[in-house]
């Protein structure tokens, strides 16, 4: 038999009936709906609370607390000098807010720009930043750039 539009149909048990629970006995889900025999399950508008396991002391009470948040947790964007020397030119002026808009970094964090000694710089560009690794500032000075350190104003004194 060849198969045409007219003898294109649905595969076997493609279409199933939704099952009609409480509609007598001979549904097989009459009486109780599938749902057993009285308790706090078989009501209407019964859902469990997350992670509650019928009274028992549940998983996430049992086990102990771990570790704790520094609230004087410095954030940084960090730079590498090699990511800076691909997208700058000579003798430009690097700033925190350039860095956005060239899409170096995403958004400012909340300490400022760090940047960092990985990588070569051989541009002589004048950089801006809230700080400066040790390596880093000798590699923009031995290229003929200059450092510039911003205070943050996010820094407490």
């Amino acid at each position: 038999m060849s198969l045409g539009l007219h003898n294109i149909g649905v595969p076997k048990g493609a279409n199933k009936a939704k099952k009609r629970v409480g509609r007598g006995p001979g549904s097989g889900h009459g009486k109780t709906s599938a749902r057993g025999n009285k308790g706090q399950k078989s009501r209407s508008g019964y859902s469990s609370m997350r992670g509650f396991e019928g009274g028992q002391m549940p998983l996430h009470r049992r086990l102990p607390k771990r570790g704790f948040t520094n609230i004087f947790k410095k954030e940084w964007n960090e730079v590498n000098l090699a990511l800076i020397e691909k997208v700058f030119q000579n003798g430009e002026t690097v700033t925190p807010d350039l860095l956005v808009e060239k899409g170096v970094i995403k958004k400012l964090a909340k300490d400022g720009v760090a940047i960092l000694g990985k990588g070569n710089i051989t541009k002589a560009i004048s950089m801006q930043a809230h700080r400066f690794s040790k390596g880093a500032k000798d590699k923009i000075i031995a290229a003929g750039g200059t450092v510039t350190v911003i205070a943050s104003s996010n820094l407490t004194a």
